[in-house]
């Protein structure tokens, strides 16, 4: 049991680095022995797990179900260390933690309460605002942001999850207005934006087969610095709204939205928890952003998040 577990963990690897001599380098192994590893967890499952070409590697379907898996369970080994690690650390005093309110309701609290839940003698405080707070001026022990990359010198960034944006509209506004084939059909639509995201009218495209781009300049009849507001006018069938998935994946699974141009990317954003450099990271603060990554690396793959590296 414990080699087939090993032999899970090898493979994870090998996926993440999309090469048996990247996963060698990471394990501190030989690419021989990664290559007898998933030689023996094929046979022990009796399936082939990966297509091998000499450009690169690729999964079958048996091998992502199986990838999923092995994902599951280094993440419930990783969730054991960090209660283990609880055990040991008795964590006091306040911790100070800044992001935006959509963050921290649908996201971040979710993510955090079980910890804060085991955690009873510290002291939480959570700093919601739509702008970037100074952590300096502010004491703020970790930020929780969302950009597409952050510049920063004097803080760590730690990636905690890549998001994907989307296109969505309601089935009324689409059922009213012209067809959308192709992103230079938005040209004769309503965009709703988020005006608090830089460069709102600026979209980039990307065909997913293709590699096409395209990019375009919108204007906007209606617009919020919100948003819950931009969903509202989207779903009562106002306009387009350009969104990350995980503000939308509900109303996209029970039909109240609809993606628009699926076959085309939009630029990802990462999740990002700013703090201090590791030298100087509190014990409570470390805890927390551990508690964190451990939350996000288990989130389901496909279009909600993508774990960030």
């Amino acid at each position: 049991m414990l080699d087939q577990l090993r032999a899970m963990g090898v493979f994870a690897c090998v996926v993440k680095q999309n090469s048996f001599s990247g996963a060698a380098r990471e394990l501190g192994i030989t690419t021989s022995a990664v290559s007898q590893q998933i030689r023996s967890l094929e046979q022990e499952m009796d399936a082939i797990l990966l297509y091998r070409s000499t450009r690169k590697l690729s999964l079958t379907e048996e091998g992502q179900v199986f990838y999923q898996s092995c994902k599951e369970m280094l993440a419930a080994a990783e969730r054991g260390k960090i209660r283990m690690n609880e055990l040991r650390d008795d964590l006091i005093g306040e911790l100070h933690i800044a992001t935006t309110p959509e963050l921290a309701a649908n996201h971040i609290i979710p993510a955090l309460s079980q910890w804060l839940f085991a955690h009873r003698g510290l002291s939480v405080k959570f700093d919601v605002d739509t702008q970037f707070i100074d952590l300096q001026k502010n004491n703020i022990d970790i930020a929780l942001r969302m950009a597409p990359k952050i510049e920063e010198t004097t803080f760590d960034t730690i990636p905690l999850a890549r998001v994907e944006q989307v296109l969505v509209a309601s089935a009324d506004y689409l059922n009213q207005t012209a067809s959308i084939n192709i992103p230079e059909d938005l040209k004769q639509h309503n965009i709703l934006p988020v005006y608090s995201m830089q460069h709102w009218h600026r979209f980039f495209f990307q065909h997913n087969l293709s590699d096409q781009r395209v990019e375009l300049e919108m204007k906007a009849r209606m617009s919020s610095n919100n948003i819950c507001v931009v969903k509202a006018l989207c779903k009562n069938g106002l306009g387009l709204a350009r969104v990350l998935y995980l503000d939308v994946q509900k109303e996209l699974m029970n039909g109240e939205l609809i993606e628009v141009l699926p076959d085309w990317k939009l630029p990802s954003y990462t999740l990002y928890a700013v703090a201090a450099p590791l030298a100087q990271r509190s014990v409570k603060t470390q805890r927390c952003i551990e508690a964190l990554k451990a939350y996000f690396s288990q989130i389901p793959g496909g279009r909600l998040y993508k774990e960030a590296s």
